[in-house]
């Protein structure tokens, strides 16, 4: 029998909460989940355009937190920080997560023109270089195209889900011919239905994926 493993999700966005902690529940219920939530992160890299050095040094904080207080590894949920991410894992001697890994490598699988949907533009830039990286160390070329629907992520921070499904849905009937399509958030997961309906599209979201990775990691 294996022992329980502590799970620290760190947020930069109450709204990515539920859906990972919902994904635990039904793939890996028997971890000990712990949430972290810290919300400016979002607002001062929105308000700076930029990933600064100050908003490095403060994941890199919070992922020190977390292996402080036990965790056996941490998944950030928020796609727009990946550099930010890499510094925190190499700081650290526990598994450290970006959101989107798992399901890059599985976009990859399935194709080579690739569509990202943001509700958080930022995070279209982060994803957008971080398949470049994976694409370039498989040795494949791929395309990627893109659209991004902020009006969503205001939607669903007024509590009006089915107006945030329903403009993501929108926008991928609208997206570009491409192989596969990827939410860039983990608070899109609610909108997949509809965006496959929408698109006659495969459409990947990043929490299952990233659950049944740290799985394999922590459990082998």
């Amino acid at each position: 029998m294996t022992s329980t493993k502590r799970i620290f999700l760190i947020h930069a966005t109450p709204v990515a909460i539920a859906p990972i902690n919902e994904t635990f529940a039904r793939l890996w219920p028997e971890a000990e989940l712990c949430n972290l939530l810290e919300d400016s992160l979002s607002r001062d890299l929105r308000s700076a355009g930029q990933l600064t050095e100050d908003l490095k040094r403060r994941f890199c904080a919070l992922a020190r937190y977390a292996r402080d207080a036990g965790a056996h590894a941490v998944l950030f949920t928020c796609s727009a920080f990946g550099e930010a991410i890499e510094l925190s894992r190499r700081e650290l001697d526990i598994p450290v997560l970006k959101p989107n890994e798992a399901m890059i490598e599985e976009a990859l699988g399935q194709g080579r023109t690739i569509g990202i949907l943001a509700t958080f533009e930022p995070s279209i830039g982060s994803m957008s270089e971080e398949f470049a990286k994976a694409a370039e160390a498989r040795g494949v070329q791929i395309r990627l195209v893109s659209g991004a629907c902020p009006q969503a992520l205001e939607a669903l921070h007024q509590g009006d889900a089915a107006r945030h499904d329903r403009l993501i849905a929108d926008l991928a009937g609208q997206i570009e011919a491409c192989d596969v399509l990827c939410f860039a958030q983990f608070s899109m997961t609610s909108a997949a239905e509809g965006a496959r309906y929408a698109s006659g599209r495969a459409v990947l979201t990043t929490p299952d994926s990233a659950v049944l990775m740290l799985r394999r990691l922590l459990e082998g």
